[in-house]
């Protein structure tokens, strides 16, 4: 009965080998509470979404995340559009499953309906896959291209739409996208000669029928919102920032005219795209 005791009461002491396995689960918990930690909402800085018309029946993948929505929420727009879904009012892309009336609501003034798609049923060059032709050893994909005649709004082509223009594709339009945010919007379609490779012959293409989106706020906008604009600099956005500290708002333009960082050109590029409210 001793033996059996002092056998029984060793089977409860923790070996070495078990105290080495506790450390480490032990230690194993900890790391994924502080990964959990790092990666939960209240650690992770806000990012801020600049929001900018778009069509929800051309808009692709990348158009559609730069506007703040979710991998899912986009994967429900493409699977409605792929099944022959059309968005013929703003109201109807509301109905988008996984859509917040939070995140609607945001982007409500934002959805552009293009004419086509509010008459009629969506264009079968938009809508039929790109053109496939073969060699011996290799598929290219080929683009469908507008017919000659067709005009698009600058400010609302999506990349898709871009790509069917001859002349452009997939990373010209992605660079037309890229600098037509930067500025706020085109108020002129000989802006496009402001981007790298982008021939004078494109711009038949196009047509600006709603003016810039987004502008810049003279009296209110940061050293770096100010700086980021194409047509600024450093200097230019610091002079504005010690005007404001030292005398206040600006008023207008004008004012502008008296600092030697703006040229007369500089102005003129600049007045489309200033608030001074």
């Amino acid at each position: 009965n001793l033996w059996l005791k002092e056998k029984q009461g060793k089977a409860l002491l923790p070996s070495a080998t078990d105290n080495e396995s506790v450390d480490s689960f032990l230690a194993n918990v900890r790391k994924k509470e502080r990964l959990h930690r790092r990666s939960s909402p209240m650690h992770s800085s806000p990012t801020v979404t600049v929001l900018f018309p778009f069509d929800p029946n051309t808009a692709d993948s990348t158009t559609l995340s730069d506007l703040g929505l979710s991998d899912f929420v986009i994967s429900n727009i493409l699977k409605y559009r792929a099944k022959g879904g059309i968005f013929r009012t703003p109201e109807a892309f509301r109905r988008i499953y996984g859509l917040t009336s939070e995140q609607y609501e945001a982007l409500h003034p934002y959805v552009r309906i293009g004419i086509h798609n509010r008459l009629r049923r969506q264009d079968t060059a938009m809508s039929r896959p790109a053109t496939v032709f073969r060699d011996s050893t290799t598929l290219y994909p080929v683009t469908v291209k507008y017919v000659e005649g067709t005009v698009i709004d600058l400010n609302m082509a999506d990349t898709v739409m871009l790509k069917h223009i001859p002349g452009i594709g997939s990373g010209l339009a992605r660079m037309i996208v890229a600098y037509r945010n930067r500025l706020g919007g085109f108020h002129a379609v000989s802006q496009l000669q402001e981007i790298p490779y982008i021939d004078t012959l494109v711009n038949r293409w196009f047509r600006i029928t709603t003016p810039p989106f987004r502008k810049l706020r003279v009296n209110h906008s940061s050293l770096d919102r100010l700086r980021s604009h194409p047509y600024m600099d450093f200097y230019k956005a610091k002079a504005i920032i010690e005007y404001r500290r030292k005398r206040g708002n600006l008023k207008d333009i004008a004012q502008l005219s008296l600092f030697e960082e703006f040229s007369e050109e500089d102005l003129k590029r600049l007045m489309p795209y200033l608030s001074f409210e």
